[in-house]
Protein backbone atom coordinates (compact mmCIF):
# COMPACT_ATOMS: atom_id res chain seq x y z
CA UNK A 1 0.00 0.00 0.00
CA UNK A 2 1.19 3.57 -0.65
CA UNK A 3 2.73 5.31 2.33
CA UNK A 4 1.56 8.76 1.23
CA UNK A 5 -1.33 10.27 -0.75
CA UNK A 6 -0.94 9.49 -4.45
CA UNK A 7 -2.02 12.04 -7.08
CA UNK A 8 -3.95 10.70 -10.02
CA UNK A 9 -1.63 9.72 -12.88
CA UNK A 10 -3.34 12.05 -15.37
CA UNK A 11 -2.61 14.97 -13.04
CA UNK A 12 1.08 14.15 -12.94
CA UNK A 13 1.11 14.09 -16.76
CA UNK A 14 0.25 17.80 -16.83
CA UNK A 15 3.02 20.23 -17.66
CA UNK A 16 2.36 23.16 -15.29
CA UNK A 17 1.61 26.55 -16.80
CA UNK A 18 4.71 28.74 -16.93
CA UNK A 19 3.88 32.47 -16.91
CA UNK A 20 5.85 35.11 -18.73
CA UNK A 21 8.80 36.27 -16.67
CA UNK A 22 8.99 39.73 -15.12
CA UNK A 23 12.68 39.77 -14.13
CA UNK A 24 15.97 38.67 -15.66
CA UNK A 25 18.16 35.77 -14.47
CA UNK A 26 20.07 38.19 -12.26
CA UNK A 27 16.91 39.73 -10.82
CA UNK A 28 16.77 42.93 -12.85
CA UNK A 29 13.32 44.34 -13.60
CA UNK A 30 13.44 45.32 -17.25
CA UNK A 31 11.05 45.86 -20.19
CA UNK A 32 8.47 43.09 -19.91
CA UNK A 33 7.25 42.01 -23.34
CA UNK A 34 6.35 38.48 -22.32
CA UNK A 35 2.72 38.55 -21.14
CA UNK A 36 0.77 40.56 -23.73
CA UNK A 37 -0.24 43.27 -21.26
CA UNK A 38 -1.56 46.66 -22.38
CA UNK A 39 1.39 49.08 -22.72
CA UNK A 40 -0.94 52.03 -22.13
CA UNK A 41 -1.83 50.69 -18.69
CA UNK A 42 -5.38 50.91 -17.37
CA UNK A 43 -8.26 53.28 -18.03
CA UNK A 44 -8.30 56.00 -15.38
CA UNK A 45 -12.05 55.50 -15.04
CA UNK A 46 -11.51 51.81 -14.32
CA UNK A 47 -8.77 52.59 -11.82
CA UNK A 48 -11.01 55.05 -9.97
CA UNK A 49 -13.88 52.56 -9.88
CA UNK A 50 -11.57 49.94 -8.41
CA UNK A 51 -10.22 52.27 -5.76
CA UNK A 52 -13.74 53.29 -4.73
CA UNK A 53 -14.20 49.80 -3.28
CA UNK A 54 -11.22 49.97 -0.92
CA UNK A 55 -13.64 50.36 1.98
CA UNK A 56 -15.45 47.11 1.19
CA UNK A 57 -12.64 44.68 1.97
CA UNK A 58 -14.61 43.07 4.81
CA UNK A 59 -17.53 42.13 2.54
CA UNK A 60 -17.82 39.34 0.02
CA UNK A 61 -18.30 40.50 -3.57
CA UNK A 62 -21.53 39.83 -5.45
CA UNK A 63 -21.18 36.11 -6.17
CA UNK A 64 -23.37 36.39 -9.22
CA UNK A 65 -21.68 39.55 -10.56
CA UNK A 66 -25.11 40.79 -11.59
CA UNK A 67 -24.10 44.36 -12.40
CA UNK A 68 -21.07 43.18 -14.37
CA UNK A 69 -23.08 40.66 -16.38
CA UNK A 70 -25.70 43.32 -17.09
CA UNK A 71 -22.96 45.69 -18.29
CA UNK A 72 -21.41 43.04 -20.53
CA UNK A 73 -24.82 42.12 -21.91
CA UNK A 74 -25.67 45.72 -22.67
CA UNK A 75 -22.29 46.46 -24.24
CA UNK A 76 -22.32 43.46 -26.59
CA UNK A 77 -26.07 43.07 -27.05
CA UNK A 78 -26.30 39.63 -25.44
CA UNK A 79 -28.42 38.15 -22.65
CA UNK A 80 -26.87 38.62 -19.18
CA UNK A 81 -28.43 35.39 -17.93
CA UNK A 82 -26.38 33.49 -20.51
CA UNK A 83 -23.08 35.03 -19.34
CA UNK A 84 -20.76 33.35 -16.85
CA UNK A 85 -17.92 35.21 -15.16
CA UNK A 86 -14.70 33.90 -13.67
CA UNK A 87 -11.12 34.63 -12.66
CA UNK A 88 -9.84 35.38 -16.10
CA UNK A 89 -10.98 33.48 -19.17
CA UNK A 90 -8.69 30.69 -17.90
CA UNK A 91 -11.32 29.73 -15.31
CA UNK A 92 -14.04 29.71 -17.97
CA UNK A 93 -11.94 27.31 -20.06
CA UNK A 94 -11.47 25.05 -17.04
CA UNK A 95 -15.20 25.16 -16.26
CA UNK A 96 -16.03 24.15 -19.82
CA UNK A 97 -13.72 21.15 -19.65
CA UNK A 98 -15.00 20.27 -16.19
CA UNK A 99 -18.61 20.26 -17.37
CA UNK A 100 -18.21 18.64 -20.78
CA UNK A 101 -15.16 16.34 -20.72
CA UNK A 102 -13.93 13.45 -18.60
CA UNK A 103 -12.45 9.97 -18.71
CA UNK A 104 -12.79 8.38 -22.13
CA UNK A 105 -13.48 11.71 -23.85
CA UNK A 106 -11.27 13.48 -26.38
CA UNK A 107 -10.68 17.23 -26.66
CA UNK A 108 -9.12 18.75 -29.78
CA UNK A 109 -6.93 21.83 -30.01
CA UNK A 110 -4.33 23.01 -32.52
CA UNK A 111 -0.64 22.23 -32.15
CA UNK A 112 0.36 25.78 -31.22
CA UNK A 113 -2.63 26.56 -29.02
CA UNK A 114 -2.95 28.19 -25.61
CA UNK A 115 -1.34 25.88 -23.03
CA UNK A 116 -4.37 26.06 -20.71
CA UNK A 117 -6.36 23.91 -23.16
CA UNK A 118 -4.11 20.93 -22.51
CA UNK A 119 -4.08 21.56 -18.75
CA UNK A 120 -7.87 21.88 -18.54
CA UNK A 121 -8.32 18.71 -20.59
CA UNK A 122 -5.89 16.56 -18.63
CA UNK A 123 -7.15 17.91 -15.30
CA UNK A 124 -10.48 16.14 -15.83
CA UNK A 125 -8.89 12.95 -17.12
CA UNK A 126 -9.79 13.48 -20.78
CA UNK A 127 -7.40 12.94 -23.69
CA UNK A 128 -5.84 15.80 -25.62
CA UNK A 129 -5.86 15.42 -29.41
CA UNK A 130 -3.44 17.76 -31.18
CA UNK A 131 -4.34 19.07 -34.65
CA UNK A 132 -1.23 19.79 -36.77
CA UNK A 133 -0.86 23.45 -37.70
CA UNK A 134 -0.99 25.15 -41.08
CA UNK A 135 1.92 27.64 -40.99
CA UNK A 136 1.32 28.27 -37.27
CA UNK A 137 -2.43 28.61 -37.82
CA UNK A 138 -5.59 26.53 -37.55
CA UNK A 139 -6.57 24.26 -40.43
CA UNK A 140 -10.29 23.51 -40.16
CA UNK A 141 -10.09 20.38 -42.32
CA UNK A 142 -7.32 18.96 -40.14
CA UNK A 143 -9.35 19.61 -36.99
CA UNK A 144 -12.42 17.95 -38.49
CA UNK A 145 -10.40 14.93 -39.58
CA UNK A 146 -9.59 14.23 -35.92
CA UNK A 147 -13.18 14.19 -34.69
CA UNK A 148 -14.26 10.76 -33.41
CA UNK A 149 -17.26 9.45 -31.47
CA UNK A 150 -15.27 10.22 -28.32
CA UNK A 151 -14.78 13.91 -29.14
CA UNK A 152 -16.71 16.18 -26.77
CA UNK A 153 -14.94 19.55 -27.18
CA UNK A 154 -12.86 21.60 -29.61
CA UNK A 155 -10.82 24.62 -28.43
CA UNK A 156 -10.05 27.34 -30.98
CA UNK A 157 -8.31 30.62 -30.03
CA UNK A 158 -9.08 33.41 -32.47
CA UNK A 159 -6.74 35.25 -32.80
CA UNK A 160 -4.54 32.39 -31.70
CA UNK A 161 -2.14 32.59 -28.79
CA UNK A 162 0.88 32.26 -29.04
CA UNK A 163 1.02 32.62 -32.83
CA UNK A 164 -1.31 35.56 -33.56
CA UNK A 165 -2.90 33.78 -36.53
CA UNK A 166 -6.60 34.16 -37.35
CA UNK A 167 -9.44 31.96 -38.62
CA UNK A 168 -11.87 33.91 -40.85
CA UNK A 169 -15.61 33.98 -40.22
CA UNK A 170 -16.44 31.57 -43.04
CA UNK A 171 -14.01 28.97 -41.69
CA UNK A 172 -15.39 29.23 -38.14
CA UNK A 173 -18.88 28.73 -39.56
CA UNK A 174 -17.72 25.77 -41.64
CA UNK A 175 -16.04 24.18 -38.63
CA UNK A 176 -19.15 24.53 -36.51
CA UNK A 177 -21.47 23.24 -39.23
CA UNK A 178 -19.39 20.08 -39.65
CA UNK A 179 -19.08 19.25 -35.96
CA UNK A 180 -21.51 16.78 -34.40
CA UNK A 181 -24.19 18.54 -32.38
CA UNK A 182 -22.93 17.07 -29.11
CA UNK A 183 -19.43 18.54 -29.53
CA UNK A 184 -18.92 21.87 -27.77
CA UNK A 185 -16.98 24.39 -29.87
CA UNK A 186 -15.13 26.80 -27.56
CA UNK A 187 -13.92 29.95 -29.33
CA UNK A 188 -11.42 31.78 -27.14
CA UNK A 189 -11.57 35.46 -28.10
CA UNK A 190 -9.11 36.88 -25.58
CA UNK A 191 -7.63 39.18 -28.26
CA UNK A 192 -10.78 39.96 -30.23
CA UNK A 193 -10.76 43.68 -29.36
CA UNK A 194 -7.57 44.06 -31.40
CA UNK A 195 -9.42 43.03 -34.57
CA UNK A 196 -10.89 45.42 -37.11
CA UNK A 197 -14.69 45.31 -37.33
CA UNK A 198 -14.45 43.59 -40.71
CA UNK A 199 -12.60 40.69 -39.06
CA UNK A 200 -15.48 39.65 -36.77
CA UNK A 201 -15.34 35.83 -36.81
CA UNK A 202 -19.05 35.43 -36.09
CA UNK A 203 -18.54 33.24 -33.02
CA UNK A 204 -20.57 35.47 -30.69
CA UNK A 205 -23.54 35.24 -33.05
CA UNK A 206 -23.10 31.47 -33.28
CA UNK A 207 -23.12 31.28 -29.49
CA UNK A 208 -26.35 33.28 -29.50
CA UNK A 209 -28.15 30.90 -31.85
CA UNK A 210 -26.45 27.50 -31.52
CA UNK A 211 -26.58 25.13 -28.54
CA UNK A 212 -23.00 23.90 -28.85
CA UNK A 213 -20.89 27.08 -29.04
CA UNK A 214 -19.19 28.85 -26.12
CA UNK A 215 -17.29 32.13 -26.54
CA UNK A 216 -14.76 33.21 -23.89
CA UNK A 217 -13.31 36.69 -23.38
CA UNK A 218 -11.15 38.56 -20.89
CA UNK A 219 -10.57 41.99 -19.37
CA UNK A 220 -6.85 41.24 -19.02
CA UNK A 221 -5.67 42.42 -22.43
CA UNK A 222 -6.95 45.57 -24.14
CA UNK A 223 -8.90 46.66 -21.04
CA UNK A 224 -5.70 46.62 -18.95
CA UNK A 225 -7.08 44.73 -15.93
CA UNK A 226 -4.71 41.76 -15.90
CA UNK A 227 -4.08 41.98 -12.15
CA UNK A 228 -7.76 41.54 -11.32
CA UNK A 229 -8.28 38.36 -13.37
CA UNK A 230 -11.72 38.96 -14.87
CA UNK A 231 -13.04 36.80 -17.69
CA UNK A 232 -16.42 35.79 -19.02
CA UNK A 233 -18.13 33.34 -21.31
CA UNK A 234 -21.34 33.31 -23.35
CA UNK A 235 -23.27 30.31 -24.60
CA UNK A 236 -26.60 28.54 -24.53
CA UNK A 237 -28.59 28.51 -21.30
CA UNK A 238 -27.90 24.80 -20.84
CA UNK A 239 -24.15 25.14 -21.35
CA UNK A 240 -23.92 28.05 -18.94
CA UNK A 241 -26.08 26.26 -16.36
CA UNK A 242 -23.79 23.23 -16.38
CA UNK A 243 -20.70 25.41 -15.91
CA UNK A 244 -22.29 27.40 -13.07
CA UNK A 245 -22.73 24.16 -11.11
CA UNK A 246 -18.96 23.84 -10.66
CA UNK A 247 -18.00 27.52 -10.56
CA UNK A 248 -16.36 28.65 -7.33
CA UNK A 249 -18.27 31.48 -5.58
CA UNK A 250 -16.88 34.96 -5.00
CA UNK A 251 -14.22 34.60 -7.69
CA UNK A 252 -14.04 38.22 -8.87
CA UNK A 253 -13.52 41.02 -6.32
CA UNK A 254 -15.92 43.90 -5.82
CA UNK A 255 -13.27 46.33 -7.03
CA UNK A 256 -12.58 44.16 -10.05
CA UNK A 257 -16.24 44.00 -11.00
CA UNK A 258 -16.56 47.77 -10.72
CA UNK A 259 -13.36 48.33 -12.71
CA UNK A 260 -14.57 46.06 -15.49
CA UNK A 261 -17.87 47.90 -15.75
CA UNK A 262 -16.03 51.23 -15.97
CA UNK A 263 -13.57 49.80 -18.51
CA UNK A 264 -16.42 48.81 -20.82
CA UNK A 265 -17.73 52.37 -20.75
CA UNK A 266 -14.34 53.94 -21.49
CA UNK A 267 -14.45 53.33 -25.23
CA UNK A 268 -11.87 56.07 -25.81
CA UNK A 269 -9.20 54.15 -23.89
CA UNK A 270 -9.96 50.98 -25.84
CA UNK A 271 -9.79 52.87 -29.15
CA UNK A 272 -6.43 54.43 -28.22
CA UNK A 273 -5.09 51.04 -27.18
CA UNK A 274 -6.12 49.45 -30.48
CA UNK A 275 -4.70 52.35 -32.52
CA UNK A 276 -1.37 52.10 -30.69
CA UNK A 277 -1.26 48.36 -31.31
CA UNK A 278 -2.16 48.70 -34.99
CA UNK A 279 0.61 51.25 -35.57
CA UNK A 280 3.43 49.56 -33.70
CA UNK A 281 2.57 45.99 -34.64
CA UNK A 282 2.80 46.97 -38.31
CA UNK A 283 6.04 48.88 -37.70
CA UNK A 284 7.62 46.00 -35.78
CA UNK A 285 6.59 43.45 -38.43
CA UNK A 286 8.28 45.66 -41.01
CA UNK A 287 11.48 45.83 -38.98
CA UNK A 288 11.55 42.04 -38.60
CA UNK A 289 11.00 41.75 -42.34
CA UNK A 290 14.25 43.67 -42.87
CA UNK A 291 16.06 40.90 -40.95
CA UNK A 292 14.91 38.16 -43.30
CA UNK A 293 18.46 37.62 -44.55
CA UNK A 294 19.38 36.67 -40.98
CA UNK A 295 16.60 34.08 -40.92
CA UNK A 296 14.01 36.07 -38.96
CA UNK A 297 10.32 36.07 -39.86
CA UNK A 298 7.30 37.77 -38.32
CA UNK A 299 4.30 35.41 -38.43
CA UNK A 300 1.31 37.56 -39.53
CA UNK A 301 -0.54 38.56 -36.38
CA UNK A 302 -3.91 40.06 -35.51
CA UNK A 303 -3.22 40.16 -31.76
CA UNK A 304 -1.11 42.44 -29.55
CA UNK A 305 2.06 40.45 -30.09
CA UNK A 306 4.14 38.99 -32.91
CA UNK A 307 5.69 35.54 -33.07
CA UNK A 308 9.19 35.97 -34.50
CA UNK A 309 10.75 32.77 -35.84
CA UNK A 310 14.49 32.19 -36.17
CA UNK A 311 15.94 30.17 -39.04
CA UNK A 312 19.46 31.55 -39.30
CA UNK A 313 22.75 31.43 -37.43
CA UNK A 314 21.22 32.80 -34.21
CA UNK A 315 18.66 30.52 -32.58
CA UNK A 316 15.55 31.70 -30.74
CA UNK A 317 17.01 30.46 -27.46
CA UNK A 318 20.21 32.43 -28.00
CA UNK A 319 18.24 35.53 -28.94
CA UNK A 320 16.02 35.14 -25.86
CA UNK A 321 19.04 35.19 -23.56
CA UNK A 322 20.71 38.02 -25.46
CA UNK A 323 17.56 40.14 -25.32
CA UNK A 324 17.37 39.56 -21.59
CA UNK A 325 20.94 40.80 -21.22
CA UNK A 326 19.96 43.92 -23.17
CA UNK A 327 16.95 44.58 -20.94
CA UNK A 328 14.03 42.92 -22.74
CA UNK A 329 12.07 39.91 -21.52
CA UNK A 330 10.09 38.15 -24.23
CA UNK A 331 8.38 34.75 -24.35
CA UNK A 332 10.30 31.67 -25.46
CA UNK A 333 8.11 28.56 -25.57
CA UNK A 334 10.16 25.41 -26.21
CA UNK A 335 7.80 23.54 -23.88
CA UNK A 336 5.00 24.14 -26.39
CA UNK A 337 7.08 23.03 -29.35
CA UNK A 338 8.00 26.60 -30.26
CA UNK A 339 11.70 26.47 -29.57
CA UNK A 340 12.26 28.20 -32.91
CA UNK A 341 10.25 31.31 -32.03
CA UNK A 342 9.90 34.22 -29.63
CA UNK A 343 6.52 35.78 -28.87
CA UNK A 344 7.06 39.51 -28.42
CA UNK A 345 4.37 41.78 -26.98
CA UNK A 346 3.76 45.12 -28.67
CA UNK A 347 4.91 47.45 -25.89
CA UNK A 348 5.33 51.19 -25.70
CA UNK A 349 6.94 53.03 -28.61
CA UNK A 350 10.24 53.14 -26.73
CA UNK A 351 10.08 49.44 -25.86
CA UNK A 352 9.22 48.24 -29.35
CA UNK A 353 11.86 50.46 -30.96
CA UNK A 354 14.37 49.24 -28.41
CA UNK A 355 13.67 45.54 -28.86
CA UNK A 356 13.86 45.92 -32.64
CA UNK A 357 17.27 47.58 -32.35
CA UNK A 358 18.41 44.90 -29.93
CA UNK A 359 17.41 42.16 -32.38
CA UNK A 360 19.34 43.92 -35.18
CA UNK A 361 22.43 43.93 -33.01
CA UNK A 362 21.99 40.29 -31.96
CA UNK A 363 21.55 38.84 -35.45
CA UNK A 364 23.84 41.29 -37.22
CA UNK A 365 21.14 42.83 -39.38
Amino acid sequence: MPTAPQPKPWIMDIAPYVPGRATTDDGRKVAKLSSNENPLGTSEAARAAYQAHSGDLDRYPDAGAGALRDAIGGHYGIEPERIIHGTGSDEILHLAAGAFAGHGDEVIHVKYGFSVYDIATRRVGATTIIAPDDDYGTNVDTVLSLVTPRTTMVFIANPNNPTGTFVPRAEIARLHAALPKHVLLVVDQAYTEYLDAADDDGALELARTQANVLVTRTFSKIFGLAAERIGWGYGSADVIDAMHRIRAPFGVTSGGQAAAIAALKDTGFVARSKAHNDEWRAWFAGEIGKLGNAGLRAVPSKANFILVTFGGAVSAGEAYKALMDKGYIVRWLPGQGLGQGLRITIGTEAEIRGVAQALREIVGG
